[in-house]
């Protein structure tokens, strides 16, 4: 399970190079920029493979200022990420089941997109963060960003059958008292999100802070991408440990200082 988190989700792929020698994989969802690496985990990508997509110098072209639009439609051209988000879908294929989340407006209402309703629209409704990226128009429903509502929407893994989910959570900490604010308003006006099942084996990989501020989750610089990559990877590796006895994978002890 990969949360919404814009540059931040750079930490993911650090994270899924630690985790991915550990632990096998059955089901995969992301919501916002967790549900691109969700898509390249789901296709059998090598974890190098992945952060190498995060340190490509194009990325810093996907986002542009495109002033003058109603601020409904947003503030950020998205031709850039669309055929970005095109030539990732033509690239990759998943192989193992996938599953992306995107919020219907304005009804608020969250949509678990699955396997083969997903295509790079409804991945680009997964990252349309309100008023910065225009929101996509799928099926005659409007949908904008995943993480919205809930950052790391667990309900989204349980529907699709998970039971012992390890989740990359990079937004537990607001990169800033407005973005924190806005959220907090815009989940009051929405229905409640879908409950998760109880019975959940759950484990949530964290950062111990803010990863930085809303321009640094918006705009890709190299050396910031760079950094999240090594803490999600030393950060994972320190979560998780290999059982000498079988192999198995098992969640660090509560106290390593590891969230």
């Amino acid at each position: 399970m990969l949360s919404a988190g814009g540059m931040f989700a750079a930490y993911q792929a650090g994270a899924w190079k630690a985790l991915a020698s550990r632990l096998r994989a059955d089901i995969v969802v992301g919501a916002s920029a967790g549900a691109i690496n969700a898509w390249v985990i789901a296709a059998g990508v090598s974890p190098d493979e992945l952060i190498s997509l995060w340190l490509d110098p194009t990325c810093r072209s996907l986002v542009a200022y495109r002033p003058f639009q109603p601020p409904w439609r947003g503030i950020v051209d998205c031709r850039p990420i669309d055929a970005f988000l095109r030539e990732l879908c033509e690239r990759y294929r998943p192989r193992i089941e996938i599953g992306i989340v995107a919020t219907q407006i304005p009804r608020l209402r969250m949509r678990l997109f699955q396997n083969d309703e997903i295509d790079w629209r409804s991945m680009a409704a997964s990252a349309a963060i309100p008023f910065v990226f225009r929101p996509v128009r799928i099926g005659g429903k409007l949908y904008a960003d995943g993480g919205l509502l809930e950052a790391l929407p667990i309900w989204a893994a349980a529907r699709m059958g998970a039971t012992r989910i390890v989740a990359i959570n990079v937004l537990a900490y607001p990169p800033s008292r407005l973005a924190g604010w806005a959220v907090r308003a815009f989940r009051a006006l929405a229905p409640r999100p879908p409950a998760s099942p109880s019975g959940l084996q759950l484990s949530v990989i964290q950062p111990g802070g803010p990863l930085g501020r809303m321009r640094d989750a918006l705009f890709w610089r190299r050396d910031a991408v760079e950094r999240w990559i090594l803490l999600g990877e030393r950060q994972a590796a320190q979560h998780f440990y290999l059982s000498p006895r079988d192999g198995g994978v098992y969640a660090s002890p509560p106290n390593d200082g590891i969230q």
